[in-house]
C-alpha cells in the first residue's frame, strides 16, 4: 500500500511539473507578435505541414493554384483548384482524389481566410457547409 502511495505521489508531481512547463512554453509562444499586416502570400506556393500530424500522416502542395494534401505516406491524396478571392481569402474546389471512401467529395468547395501568420506559421479559417475550423500550417519550403 505504501508503494501505491508513493507512485501516486510521484504521478501527481510529474503532472505538476508537465503542466508548470506547458504554461511557460505557452507564455513564450504568446510574447511573439504575429504579422502584422498578415502575410497571406506566404499560401500562395510551397509545402506545408499540420503541427498535430507527422507528415507521414498528413502533408500538403500547393503550386500553380492547385492544391494537393497528401495522406497515408502519400499514397492518397486530394486535389483541389484555389481561386484566390483578394490576398486573404481563398476557396479551393476538389476536383480529384484517389481513396474513393473519403467523405469529401468531388466539387465539393471549402471557403478559406488567412488570419494570423507569424513566421512560417499560417492560420486559416475554414467553413464547409456551414460549419468553422480553424487550422494551422506550417510552411517548410
Amino acid at each position: 500500500m505504501k508503494l501505491v502511495k508513493t507512485l501516486f505521489s510521484a504521478g501527481i508531481a510529474l503532472i505538476a511539473s508537465a503542466q508548470a512547463q506547458a504554461q511557460v512554453q505557452s507564455k513564450d509562444k504568446e510574447t511573439k507578435k504575429t504579422d502584422t499586416p498578415v502575410k497571406c502570400a506566404n499560401l500562395k506556393e510551397g509545402k506545408f505541414l499540420n503541427p498535430n500530424y507527422p507528415e507521414a500522416i498528413w502533408y500538403m502542395t500547393i503550386k500553380d493554384n492547385i492544391q494537393t494534401e497528401y495522406f497515408n505516406s502519400g499514397k492518397d491524396y486530394i486535389k483541389s483548384t484555389v481561386v484566390f478571392l483578394d490576398d486573404c481569402n481563398y476557396k479551393r474546389i476538389v476536383m480529384e482524389k484517389s481513396d474513393k471512401n473519403d467523405p469529401i467529395q468531388l466539387g465539393d468547395v471549402f471557403n478559406s481566410k488567412i488570419v494570423a501568420t507569424q513566421d512560417n506559421l499560417l492560420k486559416v479559417a475554414i467553413t464547409f457547409e456551414g460549419s468553422q475550423f480553424d487550422v494551422v500550417y506550417v510552411k517548410v519550403k
